[in-house]
């Protein structure tokens, strides 16, 4: 039975998407049509309603809507140019100086919006015409804005831990975040020593003189009020003061009085246009949501993370090994596949099957998350990538030399956090949140 519906939800599934069927009703009826050999249709329909419903009507679930508003809010606010100046201040010395600086504030600037696509788009934007007027080789800023946009997915907050937190069955979300700060520096660092390569290779020099103290002093100032964000919050989750979802309102209230009584780059006006375009984007995110609580379902009435597992098992019985299977899975179903929708589809199915190796939730969750990740920048869907080129005014057949560098320090640290669970479970260990 397992088998049977496994095949009919992943053809029915390949096929909808194939014709360009949204994600979340895709996903609907390949789960109603892996389900309808063994259950009647009307029970099924009355079944998958209710299943909507219970996936949706969680008050932690509300902390989504809240952290994408935030994050837009942030988007418009001007934060951006503040973050992209503090970073410079920092590294302005170093041989690429501009890379490292789009590097790092997009590191910065993802953790606080919540996207890559908009960091991509908002600091690459701010970096670029200096990038062009110290001669840089446009492709390889390019490459490199797209290959550090996602590191701050992994930085909390991040939608994407608290989506994993709803689809695996409430893991800690204070855990989850704690544990994303290492993996989400390791992708940092490794796009940073990549840009340091390339522009040692190709004669980058950094700023000329002494370093400026006092322009670090005043950038950080302009900077500490967004940093800030993150260490009430994420500071405020961890230390139990309030929830992610409390937290989340909390980061709303902090980013208009910040963009529109702070820095006054936000009027009534702009509010609106904000309001509803995190309404719609939520809605989508919170219905597909819902709707993979049917997949859950059906994939627990019908065994099929089961059959998944005894199916890995007959390969191999080495937890490296499978653990090895599950990275390769991930990474060919992320290029064609956005990170929450992923997350969705393959949580309830690998979950089961990791955990009865010894991979922890928090473990399973970075490693998940890190690796999906990867599909932002990766053709041929890679909407990371493709915002980053869009930015970058060159086109995929002359960044993606660029990339083939990026992409193996992004799976090295990939390698780093699949194999060594301390990288995500040692802060939350320490903070006694595991």
């Amino acid at each position: 039975m397992a088998l049977e519906s496994l095949i009919i939800m992943l053809v029915v599934l390949v096929l909808l998407l194939a014709l360009g069927t949204p994600i979340a009703i895709a996903i609907g009826i390949a789960a109603i049509g892996a389900i309808a050999p063994t259950m009647s249709l009307d029970v099924a329909m009355v079944t998958s309603a209710q299943r909507i419903f219970t996936g949706t009507s969680t008050f932690t679930l509300v902390a989504i809507p809240f952290f994408i508003l935030a994050g837009n809010i942030m988007n418009q606010g001007g934060i951006a140019k503040r973050l992209v100046d503090f970073v410079q201040a920092l590294v302005g010395k170093i041989p690429g100086s501009l890379l490292l600086t789009n590097v790092g504030a997009n590191a910065l600037f993802g953790a606080i919006s919540g996207s890559a696509a908009a960091a991509a788009a908002a600091v690459g934007g701010m970096v670029r015409d200096g990038e062009k007027e110290a001669g840089y080789d446009m492709n390889l800023a390019a490459a490199t804005n797209a290959a550090s946009a996602p590191s701050g997915l992994l930085i909390p907050p991040s939608n994407a831990l608290i989506t994993y937190s709803l689809v695996s069955g409430g893991t800690s979300i204070a855990a989850l975040f704690l544990g994303g700060y290492i993996p989400g520096l390791i992708w940092t660092s490794g796009a940073m020593l990549v840009g340091f390569f390339f522009a040692k290779r190709k004669g980058y020099t950094g700023e000329q003189g002494p370093f400026d103290w006092a322009r670090l002093g005043k950038t950080s100032l302009e900077a500490l009020l967004p940093l800030s964000l993150i260490v009430i919050v994420i500071g405020g989750i961890v230390a139990g003061i309030f929830t992610a979802t409390e937290g989340s309102a909390i980061a709303v209230l902090y980013a208009l009085i910040l963009s529109m009584l702070v820095y006054r780059s936000i009027n009534l006006k702009d509010l609106y246009s904000i309001l509803v375009d995190s309404a719609e984007t939520s809605g989508m995110i919170v219905f597909l949501i819902g709707v993979s609580n049917i997949l859950s379902w059906v994939m627990a009435f019908t065994g099929i993370p089961q059959t998944i597992a005894a199916l890995l098992l007959g390969v191999t019985e080495n937890p490296m090994a499978i653990i090895l299977i599950i990275n390769v899975i991930l990474l060919a179903a992320g290029t064609f596949m956005d990170v929450t929708p992923a997350i969705l589809i393959f949580t309830p199915i690998f979950l089961p099957i990791v955990t009865s190796i010894g991979i922890g939730p928090v473990h399973f969750g970075i490693m998940l998350v890190y690796n999906l990740c990867i599909g932002n920048i990766t053709p041929p869907v890679g909407n990371t990538l493709f915002v980053a080129i869009k930015v970058g005014r060159t086109s995929l057949a002359k960044v993606l030399p660029y990339m083939l560098g990026y992409y193996g320090a992004i799976l090295v640290g990939l390698v780093l956090v699949t194999y060594i669970p301390m990288l995500s479970t040692w802060l939350p260990e320490l903070a006694g949140v595991l």
